[in-house]
């Protein structure tokens, strides 16, 4: 994988800022530095983007793109943590504009109030060192999966339902240790399931913290993806029950039949 990442000084204000993650050996100056010259797209700041958001930003991470074409409603508060009440009828591109200059005003931010396609997809997704996608629909995923392939952009894509979640990072376009591709998103779920098979979030509801927890281990892949660091979860979906409080793993690989590296291609 080619390294975007530009080696940018910091100021004292952020050597102050960023000391915790300075002292970590793993990290260090070196580490921070490339964490500032990072560029992260955020597809959605509602349930899982909005954790994200306030994690990358805090992180130091220099500049984020979000895309999201919604508004801030009073429902989306219980879990949409980096939106406020008086923010409510407000595009959630502004709203969280507004929370990171608070949490850090070195981090830069760009919008687009859109929804996320194939159209715009390649546009967005160039010249991005990771992609965190938030989505609420398999039409999207699909998409984002896709156009991040095309790209040779790492793809960290989550998921929630009512009390339950699941995470995993993609990186299709580089090969695993045995010389295989690296399996891409088609491989884990070849067709979306049927849509009366997927209740939406206002039927079927959501325990507020369950994005929150899945979106701050999305930014925790981001973060080691852009560092470098630990095992990502390739080729491995994590599970997160919060009911139990079990954290399970399925491993799955390259599915020759998959349409985008399969091997009839």
């Amino acid at each position: 994988m080619t390294k975007r990442y530009g080696v940018m000084a910091l100021s004292d204000l952020e050597l102050e800022r960023y000391a915790r993650h300075i002292v970590l050996r793993e990290i260090g100056g070196p580490g921070q530095q490339r964490l500032k010259g990072a560029h992260v797209l955020v597809v959605g700041a509602g349930g899982l983007g909005a954790p994200a958001l306030v994690y990358l930003a805090a992180a130091g991470v220099g500049s984020l793109t979000i895309i999201d074409d919604d508004t801030v409603d009073l429902s989306n508060l219980q879990r949409q943590v980096i939106h406020a009440t008086g923010q409510v009828g407000n595009a959630k591109t502004i709203s969280s504009v507004e929370a990171i200059s608070r949490i850090n005003p070195h981090v830069k931010v760009e919008t687009v109030e859109d929804r996320f396609d194939r159209e715009n997809g390649m546009y967005l997704v160039s010249g991005m060192d990771v992609v965190l996608d938030g989505s609420d629909n398999f039409a999207t995923r699909y998409a984002v999966s896709d156009v991040c392939f095309d790209a040779g952009v790492p793809l960290v894509t989550g998921a929630v339902g009512r009390f339950d979640g699941q995470v995993t990072t993609l990186m299709p376009y580089i090969c695993s240790s045995d010389g295989t591709p690296n399996p891409t998103y088609r491989c884990l779920f070849p067709n979306p399931p049927p849509k009366e098979t997927v209740p939406v979030c206002a039927e079927a509801g959501i325990l507020g913290v369950v994005p929150g927890i899945v979106g701050t281990i999305m930014a925790a892949e981001a973060l080691k993806v852009i560092l470098d660091l630990g095992d990502l979860l390739v080729g491995r979906l994590l599970l997160i029950d919060v009911l139990t409080m079990r954290f399970d793993e399925i491993s799955y690989r390259w599915n020759p039949e998959n349409p985008l590296t399969g091997s009839s291609l």
